[in-house]
């Protein structure tokens, strides 16, 4: 699934459709996880796109006539941006053509993205949106709000980082990354976690997810960016992926936490304090 680095990466590609006018919308498939709303059809003929961001792992694209659509790339989904003269292809989903020649397309082969449209202001009280917690990326993150979530937590730290409603944006991938490079074992509890940990976590957040950011995000499946680039963070995974990898005379080592996989390395990540 993409994370934050692949959104993030994936947004920074649509920048050149702020300012194009909607010549059509076009949807070849309404039924994705959700079906996409009639309200598709508001983004009229000749609305500008006025701006794009991220929340999360969620795309906004909003358009000067009030209106904003929300992507969520799912499992496998993409958005792409074509010429008039590329030829579209099998799940394609979701076809916004603009002038200049550029149509952003939604490609979603296992259909478990969506997307959802409204006024703005209203797209802003989703509840799926309301719901998350803060960005992993925000400057606001800092031990003082760790200790307020998670300091009486029995969960352990590997599952907290994946729970959107503490921290939005990171995923499994990352969630080990993270771990290995601030050197806390995945399965200390939340309450366990000293300030001094909490605070090496945070810059680990930072440092990982940016520099995934940087490298274009982690091509290990479907992904890819809006322009077809391969991101390349995957060559520098530590630990995700990397079972029995050497480093520093210890093992990497896979286990499966609440059903998902874990990649850390024992030796580094101490498990002192996971009783």
């Amino acid at each position: 699934m993409p994370e934050l680095p692949e959104v993030e990466t994936t947004l920074r590609g649509l920048n050149i459709l702020i300012g194009l006018k909607v010549i059509k919308v076009h949807v070849t498939t309404k039924k994705l996880r959700y079906t996409i709303p009639n309200t598709i059809f508001k983004i009229e003929k000749n609305s500008k796109v006025a701006k794009v961001e991220r929340i999360a792992k969620y795309i906004l694209i909003h358009f000067d006539s009030g209106y904003s659509i929300v992507i969520h790339l799912g499992m496998s989904g993409r958005l792409k941006i074509i010429n008039k003269s590329n030829k579209t292809y099998k799940h394609d989903h979701f076809l916004l053509k603009l002038n200049k020649s550029k149509t952003l397309v939604f490609n979603d082969a296992r259909k478990f993205g969506f997307i959802d449209v409204d006024k703005s202001l209203i797209i802003y009280k989703r509840r799926y949106i309301t719901s998350l917690g803060i960005d992993a990326l925000s400057l606001k993150l800092n031990s003082k709000y760790l200790i307020k979530k998670i300091g009486k937590s029995e969960v352990p730290i590997k599952q907290i980082l994946l729970n959107q409603k503490i921290l939005s944006g990171i995923g499994n991938i990352y969630a080990s990354e993270i771990l290995f490079d601030a050197k806390i074992s995945p399965f200390v509890k939340g309450r366990l976690l000293k300030t001094k940990q909490m605070n090496s976590l945070i810059k680990s957040i930072r440092k990982i997810l940016k520099k995934a950011i940087k490298l274009g995000g982690s091509s290990i499946r479907d992904y890819s960016s809006s322009d077809g680039t391969l991101g390349n963070f995957q060559s520098k995974f530590f630990v995700y992926n990397q079972e029995g990898k050497t480093i520093s005379k210890y093992k990497v080592k896979k286990v499966v936490q609440y059903g998902r996989s874990t990649y850390y390395c024992p030796g580094l990540q101490k498990e002192q304090n996971s009783n």
